[in-house]
C-alpha cells in the first residue's frame, strides 16, 4: 500500500485546506489499492469507536508519526465513561463514611 499526497488536479469538489496565518492547516491525502479486508476492519472500527473513518486514519496516522492528536486537544470529555459503571464495595464504604455528620463538631 503507498500513500501519496493528492495533486492539485485530483481535489476537483474536495474543499481547500484552511489557511491560518498564511499558513495550511491540512494536506489532503489519497491512500489506493486498500484491500477490501482492511477497508472492512477500518470501517468496523470506526463504527465501534463511534469516529468517522477520516477521524480514526487521521488519529492513526498521529500516532504512526509519533505524535499523539490527542495530548494536543484544548479539552478532554468523559464520553468514553457514559454508561459505565463498576461495583466497588470499598467506594461505597469510602462515600458513605462522608455522609456521617460528627455531631461534636455541629454543637
Amino acid at each position: 500500500m503507498v500513500a501519496v499526497q493528492a495533486s492539485g488536479a485530483y481535489s476537483a469538489g474536495m474543499q481547500k485546506p484552511a489557511r491560518r496565518g498564511g499558513r495550511r492547516t491540512g494536506v489532503q491525502y489519497t491512500v489506493r489499492d486498500v484491500p477490501s479486508h482492511i477497508d472492512a476492519a477500518l470501517r468496523r472500527k470506526a463504527r465501534e469507536e463511534r469516529k468517522s473513518l477520516n477521524q480514526l486514519l487521521r488519529d492513526a496516522l498521529s500516532k504512526e508519526a509519533g505524535s499523539d492528536a490527542s495530548a494536543l486537544a484544548l479539552h478532554h470529555d468523559l464520553d468514553h465513561l457514559a454508561g459505565r459503571w463498576d461495583e466497588d464495595p470499598e467506594f461505597d464504604r469510602a462515600i458513605a463514611a462522608q455522609d456521617q455528620v460528627d455531631e461534636a463538631m455541629w454543637r
